[in-house]
């Protein structure tokens, strides 16, 4: 395959015309990429006269650029190296009376390619029939070499590229919507701001490939409230040449000139696109407002800042969902704690018990998951929801005497049976707490860990005398978590045990208290630590 220069051969079926075209003023060439057209023909001349003709052609500012090949073989490789040819200026007689033909067929069916705008030309017009042609092969144009001129020439180029244009920004749009679809569906599944952070600085660089550093920023609602005063931006994820930024204010993070276009944005209400650069803003209920900043990318098109902009107000969306998600997750875990501190207020247990209960058993649910354990039961919302369901472990001693949970020496029998009865209480609360969900969520955990965190391995436990995996692997969590936060500080009615002394005691009621599997992956947390 060879490229030809410009030179001055003409051809015969351009005389017409060839004058006016070869003596038109030079139009300003762009220095954005060329549209290419690939010329396919075994005659010279015809490369040579096709580029004379359009060699000065620009459309929508981008010049044209001319691979010429001589074969249908050669068409091949060309397509099969350049993939973004606008347009094919084909013949059909060359090596084979169908070589054109058989282009077109692998363009359309081989290589599925509905965007290559397809000219046939042809010397031997019944070789070929029209109609025949047009509708078996897909082809854009048919002309005869005879009824060429130069304006007819350039007259086919031109509209074979707006069409080009046209179904490329089509396809670059459906692409882009999918791509902010899927992101959307993806931000809208984070658990957490800074997760949700992090989605949009990803799907934000998928959207607009190349750019150098890319910046996140948020000022708050009360940052703004004086109109007087320049609102203070800080930066919430950073990537590129602004990953250094993430987590200070603009002032001390960005030059100068990026500070004042992110304030002119803000203070004109305006998105800014500019050459290699662009600011995109949202607002949100918890922010003010929300800057992305992107720098360093190619000059955008019409369709790459639709897109910007229709994301953006997704992420708008997002900010609203998370921050809102978060706070009732703050929430449940208020109403969790004040439940938790009320049990420990009665049996007059100071300090944090529930929420170091709760940690230890997310804890060793995550060990458990990393070493392969009951990977089926811990997903990913099971660990969330055990921290605040093993804060209620002890909930239904809210329904025990005072002086039985205050008395600071031994428990007789009767006393020690109605103490037991916590755990069944605190199942029961729970549990009617559940039904008002409709879903599996820390309560209805909650309920098996109050019923279920006095029940030992070995079957001797209570309130039920669960054994081995009978007993939720919730329960048997927390069962270990309690009772070392239980052992290592001090009660009412006894002192703190030093933490190899507790250990010693877990080792000891491996496999009887406790679930082995559970046991280990306690012991692997305090080896690390």
């Amino acid at each position: 395959m060879a490229c030809q220069t410009n030179d001055q051969d003409e051809d015969d079926w351009f005389a017409a015309e060839e004058e006016t075209a070869a003596d038109s003023p030079a139009t300003a060439r762009s220095a954005g990429t060329p549209w290419r057209i690939l010329i396919v023909d075994d005659d010279r001349h015809v490369h040579s006269v096709t580029r004379m003709v359009l060699a000065d052609m620009t459309y929508q500012g981008r010049a044209v650029e001319f691979i010429s090949v001589y074969s249908g073989v050669e068409a091949r490789t060309a397509l099969a190296t350049h993939g973004d040819i606008a347009v094919v200026f084909l013949d059909v007689v060359m090596e084979t009376d169908d070589a054109g033909l058989l282009v077109a067929r692998h363009i359309r069916q081989d290589l599925r390619n509905q965007a290559i705008r397809i000219i046939l030309r042809t010397g031997q017009p019944g070789q070929a029939p029209e109609r025949e042609v047009i509708d078996r092969y897909e082809i854009n144009d048919y002309k005869a070499k005879s009824e060429l001129t130069a304006d007819k020439l350039y007259t086919s180029a031109a509209t074979a590229l707006r069409s080009y244009r046209y179904i490329t920004a089509l396809e670059a749009s459906r692409r882009g919507l999918e791509k902010i679809v899927d992101a959307s569906a993806s931000l809208f599944k984070a658990p957490s701001m800074d997760r949700f952070v992090e989605g949009v600085v990803l799907q934000l660089r998928s959207l607009i490939p190349g750019s150098l550093g890319l910046l996140l920023c948020t000022t708050t609602r009360l940052a703004a409230a004086s109109p007087e005063i320049p609102p203070s931006f800080r930066v919430v994820a950073g990537a590129g040449v602004f990953e250094s930024a993430q987590g200070r204010d603009i002032d001390e993070a960005l030059p100068d000139d990026i500070c004042r276009e992110i304030r002119e944005a803000y203070r004109t209400r305006n998105n800014l696109f500019l050459e290699d650069r662009c600011i995109i803003l949202f607002w949100s209920r918890e922010c003010a407002a929300s800057a992305v900043y992107l720098a360093g990318h190619p000059s955008l098109e019409a369709i790459d800042r639709q897109l910007l902009e229709i994301f953006c107000s997704k992420v708008a969306l997002g900010f609203d969902n998370v921050y809102l998600h978060e706070q009732l997750l703050a929430t449940q875990r208020a109403t969790v704690h004040a439940l938790g501190k009320l049990a420990e207020y009665k049996d007059e247990v100071t300090g944090n018990h529930v929420q170091r209960v709760g940690l230890m058993a997310r804890r060793i649910a995550e060990r458990l998951r990393l070493d392969g354990h009951y990977h089926e039961t811990i997903t990913d919302d099971y660990v969330e929801q055990i921290e605040l369901a093993a804060m209620l472990h002890d909930v239904g001693k809210v329904a025990i005497p005072d002086a039985i949970l205050q008395k600071p020496g031994p428990l007789d029998t009767d006393q020690r049976a109605n103490m037991q009865r916590h755990a069944a209480i605190g199942g029961t609360i729970l549990i009617d707490a559940a039904r008002l969900v409709d879903r599996p969520t820390y309560l209805s955990m909650g309920a098996e860990i109050a019923q279920g965190h006095h029940e030992r391995f070995d079957g001797k436990g209570y309130p039920l005398g669960l054994s081995g995996q009978n007993i939720p692997l919730s329960g048997r969590i927390t069962a270990l978590a309690d009772i070392y936060d239980a052992l290592i500080h001090e009660r009412q009615y006894k002192p703190a045990w030093p933490k190899e002394k507790a250990l010693g005691l877990i080792r000891e009621e491996n496999g009887r208290h406790f679930d082995p599997k559970v046991v280990e992956a306690f012991l692997a947390l305090v080896e690390e630590r």
